[in-house]
């Protein structure tokens, strides 16, 4: 079968979007992994404080109650982000929730039309169901 004109054109059209958006992947999970990168170093930062507090300016009877506070606020913080999400609180979830974030961020910057990316694949899908859709 002879592909028209008119799919060739598609096809490259689709194959530019697939590159644009393999971009806005990589740069959307590049800025995901910094943001979790330093969420690692500050929650390093507070145990250092929370040592240093704890054995050597004050005592664990002063810093039971704080330490008790700041869990119960990260889990308050983790059900939240249940709630907010409808997704498990846990390391992956974070990272997914928020590389949905950056790509669609990312998308709207670079003026990425998904409308149109999915009906070009909804088009090559009836030829190629290996194609996936994209949200």
């Amino acid at each position: 079968m002879i592909p028209s004109v008119e799919e060739a054109e598609r096809g490259e059209e689709l194959r530019r979007m697939e590159e644009t958006k393999a971009e806005i992947d990589r740069s959307a999970t590049a800025l995901v992994r910094r943001e979790l990168w330093c969420g690692l170093g500050l929650m390093a930062a507070q145990t250092a404080a929370f040592m240093r507090l704890t054995f050597w300016e004050l005592s664990w009877d002063v810093m039971e109650p704080i330490c008790f506070c700041v869990t119960s606020i990260y889990f308050m913080a983790g059900y939240a982000f249940f709630l907010a999400t409808s997704r498990e609180p846990s390391f992956e979830g974070f990272f997914e929730s928020r590389f949905a974030a950056r790509q669609k961020r990312l998308m709207r910057a670079r003026e990425f039309n998904v409308e149109r990316f999915n009906e070009l694949l909804g088009a090559c899908r009836r030829r190629h169901p290996s194609f996936a859709r994209v949200s």
